[in-house]
């Protein structure tokens, strides 16, 4: 605070529930002037907003795409009005980007004196190598020419814009998640080379970590967290992270179905709709959001007691960030992950275009792979700390941080990683060379448990009986994470299909048995319920089974193959379509 009321450019890098927002808000209020704060989440600045009005502070508006007309001008003509009480203003990125009447103000605030300083929060969300990469962030910052003052056109692609702007307003950027080459990305960016850059430890000593298996079908899954949020979470509150639009709604549903007070939140929702939602979860009136990423960044609720991720995240810095939602008034709190390696192939077409998507989606698989390590300490070795508590293999099972340290979760090896490994290898080529075919990861799992088409079959392997599909799958992940499979994305008319072929790496016997040394495959599952079967005893179809019809029909329609009937084909598309239409509307 005290670079900030010196008018120094600051970069701060502070864990979520640090008090990150204190930073620009004392000084915002300590001083003249008026403090611009560009924010990505609408729910991050109605929370501050209200959270400042809750504490007697009328300084405090925001402009978003909802606020009506009549406060809009009151708020802009506020904004170079040397009289008004304006201390704090939240905006949007796009908001800057798009609104020249906006800009305009911004300037003339500027030329009276009015502007103070510009905080930028999320501000990892600047730069590509961030995990939140907004391109609002970086491009398209315009200014109309505004004649009484002598400005010239502005046509800019980075928001370092700001310093030519506003010679000599202070900027501020704060984040929780910014590795080093994010930090120095963000800096060069923002024209703020030779800002103070402040960071504070990653470790949030309070946060148990924990990653539990995802059961086979949707409806285990939900049972489970429903026993959770009525027996060891009874009476807390929490969030719990889904990836679609789609998957917020129906396990909304299927929880409030079995009298749990949970509610959807995700940005296809009317803005009314989501206040009334975050109202109702701040003063207890839901135990839990079933949430996609719109919700969370920013939210200032203390008493957040389990951060549960249906899904994987996309990143580490994703899930830091999510998780650390949990536990902000200092007590203990609970970060669980449900993981399956079916998820990764339902994220991955979402992040491969972006510059380093898949990299960061295979940190957060080998998070969620890792039996061995403290998970505590490899969150802070991602970001460039060195970690100093408990590690299990050192100092034995003695900590607390998590589930690998206080030992309710552990790892065995795989005796037959090495044959399995070279197996999965040969059947990929095997597949390619003699049917001109591509197999998913889902599929190729399929092959070497001995299941699916015979014309799949890996010759000279017969193991495939004798293991689980859970075995497979952490084979496969530890075989994609090292670079000896690759996926090969390919598009049809409805989705994205993830393949598997060969990577950059080629794995001898020697390096199968040292990669078969590391991989672990977890010994305590998630203690589901067993769902009753139906009179019919058909088992629910997973996530799993429907990618992999995705699969078969796209490889059919290459060959132009007809074996299926038409049903089935109409059956396919039409869950490819609604695939589609979740993952693009969110």
């Amino acid at each position: 605070m005290n670079a900030v009321l010196s008018g120094h450019d600051v970069y701060l890098v502070m864990p979520t529930g640090g008090g990150k927002s204190l930073c620009y808000q004392l000084p915002a209020l300590a001083t003249d002037g008026l403090t611009l704060v560009v924010s990505p989440l609408v729910s991050l600045m109605e929370d501050q907003v209200m959270a400042l009005k809750r504490n007697g502070v009328d300084g405090a508006e925001m402009l978003n795409a909802d606020t009506p007309r009549e406060e809009v001008t009151r708020i802009l003509n506020a904004m170079v009005d040397k009289n008004s009480g304006l201390k704090l203003l939240y905006v949007t990125p796009e908001r800057m980007a798009k609104s020249k009447r906006f800009m305009t103000k911004l300037q003339a605030s500027h030329k009276a004196a009015r502007l103070a300083r510009i905080a930028i929060d999320e501000v990892h969300c600047c730069s590509q190598w961030g995990h939140d990469f907004r391109p609002d962030y970086k491009y398209e910052i315009y200014c109309m020419h505004i004649s009484f003052f002598n400005s010239r056109v502005f046509s800019c692609r980075y928001l370092g814009v700001l310093k030519t702007l506003f010679p000599g307003i202070p900027l501020m950027g704060l984040t929780a998640t910014s590795t080093a080459r994010i930090t120095e990305d963000c800096c060069k960016m923002l024209g703020m080379e030779s800002s103070l850059v402040f960071r504070a430890p990653f470790n949030r000593p309070n946060l148990y970590y924990e990653v539990r298996t995802k059961p086979d079908s949707q409806e285990a899954c939900v049972q489970e967290l429903a026993d959770l949020l009525s027996g060891e979470f009874a009476g807390q509150s929490g969030i719990i992270y889904t990836l679609s639009i789609k998957d917020a709604e129906t396990l909304a549903e299927s929880l409030s179905s079995r009298g749990l007070r949970v509610a959807p939140y995700h940005a296809n929702l009317p803005s009314s709709t989501r206040s009334k939602v975050h109202r109702k979860w701040l003063s207890g009136a839901y135990q839990a959001v079933s949430a996609t990423i719109a919700f969370g960044m920013g939210i200032d609720k203390p008493d957040v007691r389990f951060v549960i991720h249906h899904c994987v995240s996309k990143s580490m810095e994703n899930y830091y960030q999510e998780s650390g939602r949990a536990g902000r008034d200092d007590a203990p709190a609970r970060c669980l992950v449900y993981y399956r390696m079916g998820d990764i192939f339902r994220v991955s077409p979402m992040v491969f275009t972006e510059r380093t998507g898949l990299e960061k989606l295979y940190g957060m698989m080998a998070f969620c792979a890792n039996y061995r390590r403290c998970r505590r300490g490899v969150i802070a070795e991602h970001f460039g700390e060195a970690w100093e508590g408990p590690d299990p293999e050192s100092a034995g099972r003695s900590g607390g941080c998590c589930d690998v340290c206080s030992g309710t979760a552990a790892g065995r090896t795989l005796p037959c990683f090495p044959e399995l490994a070279q197996a999965a290898l040969r059947g990929v080529e095997q597949a390619a060379r003699t049917q001109d075919a591509k197999l998913t990861a889902l599929k190729l799992s399929a092959v070497l448990l001995g299941k699916g088409e015979a014309r799949y079959r890996v010759k000279g392997w017969t193991k495939g009986p004798e293991l689980d599909r859970l075995e497979v799958e952490h084979a496969l992940s530890a075989l994609i994470m090292e670079g000896y499979f690759k996926e090969d994305f390919h598009f049809t008319p409805y989705t994205t299909i993830s393949y598997l072929v060969a990577g950059p790496r080629r794995l001898d016997a020697e390096g199968a048995r040292a990669l078969g040394e590391a991989v672990f495959v977890p010994v305590t599952l998630s203690p589901a319920k067993k769902v009753k079967k139906s009179k019919a005893k058909k088992r629910d179809r997973t996530d799993d089974d429907k990618d992999e019809e995705v699969g078969q029909e796209h490889q059919q329609g290459a060959r132009g193959g007809s074996g299926s009937n038409k049903k089935a084909k109409v059956e396919v598309k039409s869950a490819l379509f609604e695939l589609v239409c979740v993952s693009d509307s969110d």
